[in-house]
């Protein structure tokens, strides 16, 4: 890693800039990249999916959030590159360390494609304010990756409307009157699950989401898709084209904006890539709101619904074998944390529904489980025995619908602290699943309720409580979350939102319980809409680690109905003897 920042430094002199920021991003904002754009990753090693790295020419700082201090504390040792972890007392936000570092008139150079142009703004009034100059143009690391991998070109697919359950005309029809309220006269999109959702096409660019390289721009009587065709198959392209669609080169997109004339133009800064931004002409006039299209695809509609309960009745059939598998091949095998991902793998490709998981299974044993999202190597593996926690949080994408679920699981001889810790973890998914609120409320009024039980006893974790789901897109989906963080998306009727509060004590263990909610009425009074969650995820919870005198009658009642309800719908597809394992692992408390 050292000789590599030592090349970017000869590199920056080039461009004439004292700073380089490396994000994790790729030119749609994506959460999760092609390897192309694995530029973070490749300069600092740290393979986490969140962070910055920021070189000068004498240090370099790497930021990130809680999920990955110990990740990234371990996959930085001896690199010459600082750990901040992000949110912690006394470390410095990221920008106010470029501009304490930096002497007044430096530069610091971005590479304009991965960053949006709200934060660019952002970024310019932060860094005009200390004096130093921003430079858009640093593509540094092109010429400096050898054997840089190159843009994905796999084909994409029709996603039929037995799955989406609405076609693109009728979706162009509801975004074009979105357009229209704001007097817009086209809209610019980048985002690769809005494009998707849209267009009602899938595709394999990016590894677990189900996505294509692309761009749209959508105007009042036209439609376009600006990818790679050789992508398409014939009967895909004429399918869209029959839509109304046209077809356009991935690379034309920036020649398409350049030359739009006299025009009002929405688009959401938070998405669109500042150097595409940049190549809107002045006599256009920019209307920038938040995402249309992820407002309306965040509302499943009725037959995504009614497709996703299979769905996850065939996702939880593969995680109570999978479960079923594990209890008896500790006495018969070898079985590591890879070995656990395999294995799911395995079960749900079963399924003829089934294309790929919705991220890497994280399976942490022991100590790897208190590490938020880690990922097992062959060299970091544990092999698993009789005793302590398996923490595993996997997922997979199915034709009709995407899934993310956690558990738990006791591999023996569970402790005091476990139970108890486990415990007092379900107590508050327990609490966030019962849940009544009215309409107008966001994912942040609700975070607390998930958190209070593990408050009481002076513990907490550092992560969100819950995000949206795709359907058959990405696994973390906008805008709704439940989370401290502010956020003003109120929870509506069809929204999918994970439930998945957790504890981390490092060096010993992690617990996290998760599943799947959909946003339902409940009920109608003069007071207005009251909505609940209904649980969609059916898996076995861990019994053996849940000391029932924390639980109160309310809760342990909640727990046997679910139980009864995962039995019911998971059992008529096991064989007899997982039928009797699942028998056991729902017995009622």
């Amino acid at each position: 890693m050292s000789e590599k920042l030592e090349i970017l430094r000869t590199e920056m002199k080039k461009y004439g800039v004292d700073a380089y920021i490396a994000p994790t991003s790729d030119p749609h904002q994506s959460e999760y990249l092609p390897e192309h754009w694995k530029i973070r990753e490749w300069l600092s090693g740290f393979t986490g999916s969140a962070g910055n790295l920021v070189v000068t020419s004498k240090s370099a700082g790497l930021w990130t959030d809680g999920r990955y201090f110990i990740q990234a504390e371990r996959e930085l040792e001896g690199s010459g590159i600082e750990l901040f972890r992000s949110g912690e007392p006394r470390v410095p936000a990221m920008f106010d360390w470029i501009a304490e570092t930096l002497e007044n008139g430096s530069t610091l150079g971005i590479d304009g494609r991965l960053f949006s142009a709200k934060q660019v703004a952002g970024i310019s009034r932060k860094m005009n304010g200390r004096g130093i100059k921003l430079k858009l143009d640093c593509e540094l690391v092109d010429g400096l990756w050898t054997g840089r991998p190159e843009l994905p070109s796999r084909k994409a697919f029709i996603h039929s409307l037995e799955y989406s359950g609405e076609s693109r005309e009728s979706k162009l029809e509801r975004v074009r009157g979105e357009m229209a309220k704001v007097g817009a006269d086209t809209y610019i999109i980048s985002s690769l699950d809005d494009i998707a959702w849209l267009y009602n096409i899938r595709g394999r660019d990016i590894e677990c989401n189900p996505v294509v390289l692309s761009y749209a721009s959508v105007e009042r009587e036209n439609a376009l898709l600006f990818v790679d065709s050789s992508k398409l198959e014939e009967d895909a392209r004429l399918e869209l084209e029959d839509s109304g669609v046209e077809i356009r080169d991935y690379q034309d997109i920036e020649h398409y904006v350049s030359s739009l004339g006299d025009s009002k133009v929405y688009l959401d800064s938070s998405k669109l890539n500042s150097r595409i931004y940049n190549f809107i002409p002045e006599c256009v006039r920019k209307l920038e709101g938040d995402d249309i299209v992820e407002r309306l695809k965040a509302v499943k509609n009725p037959v995504q619904l009614k497709n996703y309960k299979d769905c996850q009745e065939r996702d939880g059939v593969a995680m109570v074998k999978f479960l079923c598998w594990l209890e008896g091949a500790l006495y018969e095998e070898r079985v590591t944390e890879i070995n656990v991902a395999e294995k799911i793998e395995e079960y749900r490709r079963m399924s003829g529904f089934y294309i790929e998981p919705s991220f890497e299974t994280i399976a942490g044993y022991k100590d790897h489980g208190a590490i938020v999202h880690y990922k097992a190597t062959e060299d970091s593996a544990y092999e698993l025995k009789r005793e302590g926690l398996l923490l595993v949080d996997t997922g997979g994408q199915y034709l009709d619908g995407t899934t993310d679920i956690t558990r738990t699981i006791s591999l023996g001889n569970p402790t005091a602290d476990e139970k108890r810790d486990y415990t007092l973890v379900l107590k508050g998914h327990i609490a966030l699943s019962e849940a009544v609120f009215p309409h107008g409320t966001t994912g942040s009024k609700l975070d607390s309720i998930a958190r209070l039980p593990l408050w009481k006893d002076g513990k907490d974790y550092r992560h969100g409580t819950g995000h949206g789901v795709g359907y058959l897109l990405s696994v973390h989906e906008g805008p709704q979350r439940i989370s401290p963080l502010h956020n003003e998306v109120v929870l509506e009727e069809g929204m999918l939102i994970t439930n998945e509060p957790g504890y981390y004590k490092e060096g010993h263990y992690g617990i996290r319980i998760e599943n799947i909610l959909a946003v339902k009425l409940e009920r109608e009074t003069e007071y207005g809409k009251y909505f609940r969650f209904k649980v969609m995820t059916h898996c076995p919870l861990e019994l053996d680690l849940v000391e029932t005198s924390l639980l109160d009658g309310k809760e342990r009642s909640w727990i046997n109905h679910y139980h009864r309800e995962v039995y019911r719908k998971i059992s008529p597809y096991l064989e007899d003897g997982e039928r009797f394992w699942l028998r056991r692992k729902t017995r009622e408390i």
